[in-house]
């Protein structure tokens, strides 16, 4: 489970613990990675950095994603959130929709198409740019 930062013309911050699949084709396009290894040190990076959207797995060690959201939509309520969850003590589906009650904008059941995640990334960005 890692934490994972992506910048560029957008830029935006990801979690999550099945990294290879998500990232493999957004650093082809154009995306700037800052990684994690946990929550966090992912919030120490993102106050560091300027962000404009954010992918976090629910499950993760020192800080789940649960608390990411919340104290994210504390600093920035706008900011765009991507939840991505394969369960824990509760099923995914328990998890996803704590996420959405939090402010998740998008959520994500392991295992699912990375080129699906590409689609929401790029409408979640395209949504702030207007």
């Amino acid at each position: 489970m890692c934490f994972f930062f992506f910048q560029a013309i957008p830029k935006f911050f990801l979690a999550t613990s099945v990294i290879s699949l998500i990232f493999f084709c957004p650093g082809r396009r154009g995306f700037n990675v800052l990684t994690a290894d946990d929550g966090k040190k992912g919030m120490t990076l993102f106050n560091k950095n300027q962000v404009d959207l954010v992918i976090t797995d629910i499950v993760m060690p020192e800080k789940e994603g649960i608390e990411i959201i919340l104290e994210l939509k504390k600093l920035l309520p706008d900011i765009p959130i991507i939840a991505i969850s394969g369960g824990g003590r509760l099923a995914p589906d328990g998890y996803l929709k704590t996420a959405e009650q939090l402010g998740a904008n998008y959520t994500f059941k392991k295992p699912f198409d990375r080129d699906d995640l590409l689609v929401t990334v790029y409408e979640a960005l395209k949504d702030i740019e207007t």
